[in-house]
């Protein structure tokens, strides 16, 4: 009788295991197959001035294109490395180079200061945050630059100097070169220059010649209007409509058609795969020299569908989406990681500064 019952309660378990083992693996399948969505949030006031700390005292020209090429980063990484490799060039024969390549204006632009490229290209990760704010929060990181601004100079760090002009319009600060045939890059710590600290970016490196410890602002040698000034690109042709805080290229808004980054409001539809080795696959950077699916290729080759684009100048136009923004990036521009993010027009009014030539 016992024997009977042993294997009566045996038949019974295998039943029940057989019965509930099917039905608990089709719901992992489910969950698989449907990841949650993530929604990212938009950055808080305090975030988009640590953003901005860095460049908030620059001449606004000068802002206005970084802040249109921190949505190319990878452009940017390369524009810094075909500098690297073609130091050789200068004057016109470097003006000319680069007006061939296949950047966005911005980038081209950004030629024009070596040391402002490097210091984006080593601070990916800072850049591409940047970028990133400025796609989604337009307004928002313009009234960040503005807010840091007024607190330097309530600290008596920011004023006019035989290198810059610094004058107030209603509640606007703006930054103009005093000579506008020469402009200075001021050097600063941006964490302490605004009188109340700054948290520190993290991971954010110090890029020589244009950081000094201490509180106030030093100016290196400066960069005369030259070569760079007969392209369309050069530093008179940007600046800002504060105003309606937009970016302003050529007299006319400026619309970028980047695709790294997509709208905020949107899922990240999901992510690139990322390979320790350095492979990328889906799109990115990839330390190894190779790209799967598009993007930049550190050799300085672009394999697959990295998007070209030449950055607009469009008064009523609207930037495409964007897919795909870096994120992780180590100091020496290393993609440690991959996501979706915002999408947005850059809009300006209009505004000049002076030109600059390596």
């Amino acid at each position: 009788m016992q024997l009977i019952r042993k294997h009566v309660t045996f038949f019974l378990c295998v039943a029940l295991v057989l019965g509930t083992t099917p039905m608990g693996f089709a719901q992992q399948a489910d969950q698989s197959a449907t990841p949650t969505p993530v929604q990212s949030a938009l950055e808080t006031p305090e975030q988009l001035q640590q953003l901005v700390a860095p460049i908030a005292l620059y001449p606004d020209a000068l802002v206005a294109q970084i802040l249109a090429a921190s949505t190319y980063p990878a452009q940017l990484v390369e524009a810094d490395r075909w500098m690297q490799q073609h130091s050789n060039l200068k004057g016109d024969q470097l003006a000319q180079e680069v007006n061939k390549q296949n950047w966005d204006p911005s980038v081209k632009a950004l030629t024009q200061y070596p040391s402002v490229l490097a210091n984006l290209d080593k601070n990916i990760t800072w850049t591409s945050g940047l970028g990133d704010a400025y796609t989604n929060q337009q307004q928002d990181v313009m009234n960040a630059v503005q807010v840091l601004r007024q607190r330097a100079q309530q600290s008596g760090n920011l004023q006019s100097t035989p290198q810059q002009t610094v004058s107030t319009q209603g509640q606007t600060i703006v930054i103009q070169p005093a000579n506008p045939q020469v402009v200075y890059v001021p050097q600063y710590d941006p964490w302490v220059v605004y009188g109340l600290p700054v948290v520190a970016y993290p991971g954010w490196y110090p890029y020589p010649g244009l950081y000094i410890g201490g509180p106030g602002i030093l100016f290196g040698t400066g960069f005369g209007i030259g070569f760079f000034s007969g392209f369309g690109w050069g530093f008179n042709n940007w600046g800002f409509d504060w105003g309606a805080r937009r970016v302003i290229f050529n007299r006319n808004v400026y619309v970028s058609h980047s695709r790294t980054f997509v709208n905020r409001g949107n899922f990240a539809r999901g992510r690139a795969d990322f390979n320790r080795g350095g492979e990328i696959r889906g799109g990115g950077l990839n330390r190894g020299g190779e790209i799967r699916g598009g993007g930049f290729n550190r050799g300085g080759e672009i394999r697959g569908t990295a998007p070209v684009s030449h950055g607009f100048a469009e008064p009523h136009g609207t930037s495409g989406m964007r897919s795909g923004a870096f994120s992780g990036f180590n100091h020496g521009g290393v993609a440690r990681g991959f996501s979706a993010r915002g999408a947005s027009s850059f809009h300006g009014g209009g505004g000049h500064g002076g030109g600059s030539h390596r």
